[in-house]
């Protein structure tokens, strides 16, 4: 009994699947419009929300870049010894705040002065009378701190002066706070909307055809034998609506990469065309299948309870 029964369920169970899959198929067919209609309203919301995202990952990706480059250079007092040079050192290097500590000497200031300038101070002898102090370049661990990590650096013995661009720093930093701020909570925003737009579009779908699915019910069909074929269409839909927009996104930024090289425009640091997509697929692909399936199956709750 249990050999039939073991050799019996492989062909039950593959006329099944092979009549979910069939009936998936004739239900996008019979309501291809409306079916096209639902995979063009998640197409257009998904493309909206992953140019979004391209802009926000570009936007935090140049502002990181503009905040890493603030740097602190602390100066060093020309009447120092260099005992006291060499334990400034130390203590610099020790500082957990900071990741680069470099020295630049006076002559090497020259050299960089000299350089900017041009030929303005041809025949300078920097070597005999050099104005400009030796200092130490410095970055920190985190930008933020900048302002504070300054402003203890003036306390120690051997500085002259600390310079990080007062005033415009902290300002920078605001800014940038400000829009991180205003893009994530636009694309938060922005995201809870496809997720309602796509979850009702594929509701709508299923609802035109509660006839269809009382009628199964009436003549023995279980729940589940008339939920998957709805379950099916939902997630093709949805896999449907978010494989496009990444296909669109993909030559989108590809040109936006082009453009910039293009027009010299150095200062627009883009992110990797191909870490990029992979992080927007991340995202739309599983929202786009899984609001098509979740749509089509909570839809589809009222008229199974017959």
């Amino acid at each position: 009994m249990s050999v039939t029964s073991k050799r019996g369920f492989t062909p039950v169970f593959s006329s099944g699947i092979f009549y979910i899959i069939g009936e998936t198929l004739k239900g996008l067919y019979r309501n291809r419009w409306m079916c096209l209609t639902s995979t063009g309203v998640v197409v257009v919301t998904l493309l909206m929300l992953g140019l979004f995202m391209l802009i926000n990952m570009n936007v935090g990706h140049i502002t990181e870049t503009v905040k890493e480059q603030v740097e602190i250079v602390v100066y060093i007092d020309e009447y120092a010894s260099q005992a006291t040079v060499d334990d400034l050192k130390q203590r610099l290097q020790a500082h957990s705040g900071l990741r680069e500590v470099r020295y630049v000497s006076s002559t090497e200031h020259m050299d960089r002065l000299q350089k900017q300038l041009g030929g303005m101070l041809e025949g300078y002898d920097s070597m005999e009378d050099n104005p400009l102090l030796a200092s130490f370049e410095l970055r920190t661990n985190v930008p933020e701190d900048v302002p504070s990590i300054a402003l203890e650096l003036e306390t120690y013995p051997g500085v002259a002066t600390v310079f990080y661009g007062q005033g415009y720093v902290e300002d920078l930093f605001a800014v940038t706070g400000v829009i991180q701020i205003v893009g994530l909570s636009l694309m938060v925003g922005l995201a809870i909307t496809a997720v309602f737009l796509i979850s009702h579009t594929i509701k709508l779908t299923v609802m035109m055809r509660k006839r269809e699915i009382t009628i199964m019910k009436y003549v023995g069909a279980t729940n589940w034998f008339i939920r998957w074929p709805f379950l099916l269409e939902g997630l093709l839909m949805g896999f449907t609506g978010a494989a496009l927009p990444l296909v669109a996104l993909y030559f989108i930024y590809e040109y936006a990469i082009e453009w910039a090289a293009v027009n010299n425009l150095l200062f627009l640091t883009l992110l990797p065309l191909q870490v990029v997509i992979y992080e927007v697929a991340k995202y739309l692909v599983p929202l786009g299948t899984g609001l098509g399936i979740l749509g089509s199956s909570f839809s589809m709750g009222r008229f199974l309870k017959v």
